[in-house]
């Protein structure tokens, strides 16, 4: 699949990466239809961050889910879905108290984990054709379907 890959400050470039596949039994799979370019993406792009070279950017996004694990009860294939900047697991004692911009789970060792963000996890981001989403049923938000 197509993805926008950074190479280092100031270079980024559309390149073919593997395409995601469900890891754990609470992923869902997302085909992205759009995404945004945020702030915090233009420091990674200007070299304000330490993000490493090879990791797909993104971290605002929307999409079709294409794909769901077998532990996944309340999103569907074929929801059109929106993402929030981070991921979190819901069941770590800061997720517990509301904090879930600081899960103890999602990135072991660090407070917080987000798509495709310097520092924040081993995820890929969403600006690339499909995205992998861990921990479905908690963070993405499903749009209400409507009669075509």
């Amino acid at each position: 699949m197509k993805a926008l890959v950074y190479n280092g400050p100031r270079d980024v470039q559309v390149r073919e990466v593997p395409e995601p596949k469900i890891e754990k039994p609470s992923d869902v799979l997302v085909k992205i239809t759009s995404t945004n370019i945020c702030g915090s993406d233009l420091h990674m792009y200007e070299g304000r961050t330490d993000v490493e070279v090879g990791k797909v950017l993104g971290h605002e996004n929307l999409g079709e889910v294409t794909e769901v694990g077998k532990a996944v009860q309340l999103i569907k294939v074929g929801d059109m879905v929106c993402l929030p900047f981070n991921i979190s697991c819901g069941c770590c004692k800061n997720c517990e108290r509301g904090l879930t911009g600081f899960c103890l789970t999602a990135n072991p060792g660090n407070a917080g984990a987000a798509y495709g963000y310097a520092g924040m996890g081993p995820y890929n981001g969403g600006q690339a054709e499909y995205l992998r989403v861990p921990f479905a049923d908690l963070i993405v938000l499903s749009f209400p379907r409507t009669p075509r």
